[in-house]
Order: C-alpha cells, then structure tokens, then sequence
C-alpha cells in the first residue's frame, strides 16, 4: 500500500505535469489509478531531472542511483521515491522496464540523434512504451500481446509528443524527427537547427509521424480490449486524448513553431464520456489479427521483460554499463 501523504503529493506532481494522463486517470479503479499516480509521478520526476537541469549526465546518473536504492528496498526519502518503491514492491515490476526509461533518458543526455523511423520508436520504447508496459503489468495483465498492444500505444503517444513539440525542441537545440524522413523532404537537419522555422516541408515530415502514430493508436485498441473491465475506460481515454492532440496538430496544418497544439477541457470530458461507452462495448475478438500481431521489433525487449518470458539479454545489460559508463566520463569532464 502507498502512504496516503506520499500518493497526495503523487496526485499533485500529475495535475500540474501531465494533466492529460491526469484526466485519465479519473476514469481508473482506485487499486490501479493509486499506483499508476505513483508510476507517472516517478515518470515526470525523472524527465524533469534532465528536462531542467544543464548537468544532464549527473541528473540521469542521480536517477540510476535512486532506481538502484528503490530496487534495494530502501528507497530515497522522498514522497515520489517511497510512493515508487511500493508500488514496485506490490507488483513485482521487472527491473527491466523502469531502467529501459532510465535508458531513454540517457541518450536524450547524451543530444543522440535519430535517423529512421526505427530509431525513433526505439527511443520512444523506452521513454514511453516502458510506461505503457509498466501500466499493463500494475493492471495484473502480463499476456504478451497485451503487451505489445500497450507498447503501440505508449509509441503512439510519444510521436503524438514529438510532432507536437518540434518548434519548442528546436529552438532549444533539440531534433527528434528522424534524419531520413528530413532529407527525403529536401531537409538537412543540421541547417535547420541553426535557424529553426517551419515550412511546407517540415510539415510533410510531421504528417509522416502523425501517420504512423494513427496506425498505432488503432492497433492499440485490441489490447485495451483484454485489460480488465474497470480499467479500459482510462486507457481508452489516455488513447483517445492523446490522439486529439494529434488531431489538433493536424488542424494547425502540422505547424508548432506559430502554434501549441492543445486540447479543451470539454473536449476531454467527451473524450472521457466516450471511453466509458467505449470500453462497455469493447470485446476480444476471436483469432484477432490485430491483437495477435507481433510485437514492434523496437518494443520486444520490453514485452519479454514485463511477460518474464525470456531469459535475462546479458548483451543489453552490458550496453546499459557502457553507456552509464560514458555518462559519467561526461559528467566528470563538465567539472
């Protein structure tokens, strides 16, 4: 059980950090929504760690060490870290999903750069289909294709974050649009970092992620389908807000640079109404293609771990060494 301070102090970080998973949370049974505040609360802790701090490789090794003493069972005494810790402890989470966000948000330390398609989803596995496993395995669900249903819509949701955020990340130095799709459009990445603007092309690359991002949100909803009733109608609406930011983006003509894309508190509330009557309706369909399809090769990794149907991958573990590793080479050389 989670203290109830620790949850209130949860409770606050969400509604005034992510107030679209917030919303959705109102429509979760209490035994899924208490930990699934203290999920996301660790979530934004840790993004705004590196978010907001210029020491970025110090801010993501501090994380490390606060996952490694949660882990221990002695979690840093703090409301996010106690509330993490037991939710953790309830629910056996595999160590492996919360280290793959840890692992996202390295790279984000590290300025990486992405120049497919793939690569993007790969850093959106970890920074966003992590939580989405995370969310299905505190749910009780540990089926593999609820899983990777789960992982589609946590890739969903960050290229929705992604198309939405290009003239913010841009101005700040930051590009998450995959360098091929760029280019295929006339783009060089570098020159448009040095004087970031939006123009018909960019919109064109934009569109391309929104596409993609439209295809996972529907094979997201078979997944939804074998949660547990109570809990549908929370995802449907994470999925259906999410979306509309999307939808919104797609309404500014895929321009972010002279408009944030946002979505209306009655609109919300209509897409909150909407998951309810949708999640009653929702069924599993019998030999279901969409929900038996593989899993994104990007996201595998997370649905063995959260499944405990494979071994643990040595090779991954030592990637992550390596890289902790750099980070701290880094981190000595900015003092």
């Amino acid at each position: 059980m989670i203290p109830a301070d620790d949850l209130a102090h949860c409770r606050d970080a969400i509604r005034t950090g992510s107030r679209s998973f917030f919303a959705a949370s109102h429509l979760l049974p209490a035994h899924a929504r208490d930990p699934a505040l203290a999920l996301y609360a660790f979530c934004r802790l840790a993004d705004d760690a590196v978010d907001l701090h210029a020491e970025k490789a110090a801010a993501v090794l501090s994380l490390k060490n606060r996952l490694d003493l949660v882990y221990q069972g002695t979690p840093r005494d703090a409301p996010a870290d106690r509330a993490f810790a037991a939710m953790v402890r309830d629910h056996d989470m595999p160590r492996e999903l919360p280290e793959a966000l840890l692992e996202g948000l390295a790279w984000d330390a590290m300025e990486r750069r992405y120049d497919t398609l793939s690569d993007i989803r790969a850093y959106s596995a970890r920074v966003a289909a992590a939580v989405g496993a995370m969310m299905t395995v505190l749910m009780g669900v540990r089926g593999g294709d609820a899983l990777a249903r789960a992982c589609d819509l946590g890739v969903a949701m960050q290229l929705t974050n992604i198309a939405r955020d290009v003239g913010e990340d841009a101005l700040e130095g930051r590009l998450y649009l995959p360098a091929e799709m760029m280019e295929d459009e006339g783009l060089d990445p570098d020159l448009f970092l040095e004087a970031p603007r939006f123009s018909p092309a960019l919109g064109r690359v934009v569109r391309q992620l929104l596409s993609e991002a439209h295809r996972l949100y529907l094979r997201s909803e078979a997944g939804i389908a074998a949660l547990p009733v109570g809990c549908r109608p929370g995802i449907y609406a994470a999925r259906h807000i999410y979306d509309g930011i999307g939808r919104q983006v797609r309404r500014n003509n895929f321009d972010s640079f002279n408009q944030r894309a946002r979505t209306s508190g009655p609109q919300k509330l209509g897409w909150l109404c909407q998951s309810v009557l949708q999640a009653g309706a929702s069924t599993i369909m019998p030999g279901s293609a969409v929900l038996y399809a593989p899993a994104l090769p990007e996201v595998q990794f997370l649905v063995d771990a959260a499944a405990r149907a494979a071994p643990v991958d040595h090779s991954r573990t030592l990637a992550l060494i390596d890289l902790f590793a750099q980070l701290e080479a880094r981190d000595r050389q900015g003092t």
